[in-house]
């Protein structure tokens, strides 16, 4: 390999006077050429192998490693836009049912309320209804109580006429006395 250097070396080595120039530069710098050359060949090497075997698999890693931040960063993007999303559609469904409820609770109040309502007037038609059956009642038991008691005093004024007068009335005139007793007592 050696022998391949000492060529590649004799064929880039300038000739003439532009060749003493550089090579005396190069001399002066302490420069060997075939040395240099084949250094630079043995790097070449090692770059090449570290950029085919160790940088390439490396940045292709780094490279699948960014996409898949990159993807994360979306997708974590779209779920807070999704959270975001569902929490409004939440807080608009909670709305909704309060909403829904508050009605709800106001015709449970109003049905309620009618309720009581009618169950108040019910009561106070069937107390009007006892009261004047109990009026009703109270006037016939009057009504009989009094007739009852014009019976009891007619009966007991014709009794007491009867013997007041027993002595000194005849017949005829008795009855008279009972019939006009008796329909004065009926008139009142």
């Amino acid at each position: 390999m050696h022998s391949h250097l000492l060529l590649l070396a004799a064929a880039v080595e300038p000739t003439g006077e532009a060749a003493s120039g550089i090579t005396k530069i190069i001399n002066d710098l302490g420069i060997d050429v075939p040395a240099f050359l084949a250094q630079m060949l043995s790097f070449g090497i090692v770059a090449f192998v570290l950029w085919r075997f160790g940088f390439k698999p490396v940045i292709a890693t780094l490279d699948e490693r960014q996409k898949k931040i990159e993807s994360g960063l979306k997708y974590a993007d779209e779920m807070q836009a999704k959270l975001a999303a569902t929490q409004e559609e939440s807080a608009a469904l909670l709305k909704k049912a309060s909403v829904e409820a508050g009605r709800i609770v106001d015709e449970a109040r109003k049905t309620a309320k009618d309720f009581l309502d009618r169950q108040t007037q019910e009561a106070a038609a069937k107390s009007n209804d006892l009261l004047v059956k109990a009026q009703q009642a109270i006037e016939l038991e009057h009504k009989k109580m009094l007739a009852d008691a014009r019976t009891e005093i007619a009966r007991l004024v014709v009794t007491t006429t009867e013997r007041v007068l027993a002595k000194k009335l005849t017949d005829a005139d008795r009855a008279s006395y009972n019939e006009a007793a008796a329909r004065e007592l009926s008139s009142v």
